[in-house]
């Protein structure tokens, strides 16, 4: 099966084509805005080194959330629009599961969700142990120690260094994840089933947004 996966969710724009257990392209551009104007040319691009036309690809994978309002939009927007015009499915991923995807042991996908809150996710070999949440720091820390009572996690992503001194034992055994492998979102699309992993945005709580002053 060949998919295109697609990210706009946090500070990048990404995109990764995988054929089976093959990563055949994948690419990341650093960014906090323009993702509107950079994804295209991104996506052109990893699917001319990938060497596949956009008639061969099976399906697409899209990030959902949690994560930036305005980059999650244009992400789905654009993966949705070409899956419709390809007239195959469009399959959405957490960007939480995507971080956390590749490892077994007991472990906590994280995003550092500012205004001292933390998106996150805990998980043990291919499972969830709950769904996506955003809590205060010391509430996440909380429900860790709980949650991995027996168990030394492993803490991923940007909310680790926030986490981490909290739970005790917890760990992070790689660079900081700011962003998921394309590569994952790909793979994780590859396993989906397109009737449950709907391509619907993930808000886990209200923007940040106020009017300008009259």
């Amino acid at each position: 099966m060949i998919v295109l996966a697609i990210d706009t969710c946090l500070a990048a724009s990404s995109a990764a084509v995988i054929d089976g257990d093959r990563t055949l392209a994948s690419r990341t551009e650093p960014m906090t805005r323009g993702h509107q104007e950079a994804l295209g040319g991104i996506v052109r691009e990893t699917m001319a080194q990938a060497g596949v036309d956009f008639a061969s690809l099976d399906r697409i994978a899209v990030t959902v959330g949690p994560g930036s309002f305005t980059g999650l939009r244009v992400g789905l927007a654009f993966a949705k629009g070409l899956a419709v015009a390809l007239n195959i499915p469009c399959i959405g991923i957490g960007t939480l599961e995507a971080l956390a995807e590749g490892r077994d042991e007991p472990r906590i996908a994280t995003i550092d969700a500012k205004k001292g809150q933390i998106y996150w996710q805990a998980f043990e070999g291919d499972a969830p142990l709950n769904d996506p949440a955003v809590d205060g720091i010391g509430e996440v820390g909380v429900a860790a120690r709980w949650v991995f009572a027996n168990d030394d996690p492993l803490i991923m992503g940007s909310g680790e260094p926030l986490l981490s001194p909290l739970v005790p034992g917890a760990y992070c055994d790689g660079p900081l994840l700011a962003v998921a492998d394309p590569a994952a979102i790909a793979r994780l699309g590859a396993k989906a089933d397109p009737a449950v992993a709907q391509p619907v945005p993930l808000y886990l709580r209200p923007p940040y947004a106020t009017l300008p002053d009259a």
